[in-house]
């Protein structure tokens, strides 16, 4: 199991509406045997440039132990969700 970090922009919407969107992912990360270990919640904040029309969106932070499969799946999940702006999935653990 290797650490990751998850980083996702979910598009501006009502704050239940997010908070479905951010549980949609832990659930997926767990049903696929990963471990969220940090969740860090940045909240909204102006983009530095548009997206899909966009000029805010949500920031996540997740720090993840899992597995590769359920990084491919995170990802693969994330790029046909329409409620997220962007993502980015990162191994942050050292080679030794």
């Amino acid at each position: 199991m290797r650490q990751y970090e998850i980083i996702f922009i979910v598009r501006p919407m009502e704050d239940e509406q997010t908070e479905a969107v951010i549980e949609k992912f832990r659930k997926l990360i767990a049903d696929n045997g990963g471990k969220i270990d940090k969740e860090d919640k940045w909240g909204k904040r102006r983009l530095a440039y548009e997206i899909q029309k966009e000029h805010e969106g949500f920031y996540v932070l997740f720090n993840v132990t899992c597995e590769s499969a359920c990084v491919s799946e995170c990802d693969r999940v994330m790029k046909i969700t329409d409620d997220l702006l962007r993502h980015m999935i990162v191994r942050s653990d050292e080679e030794e």
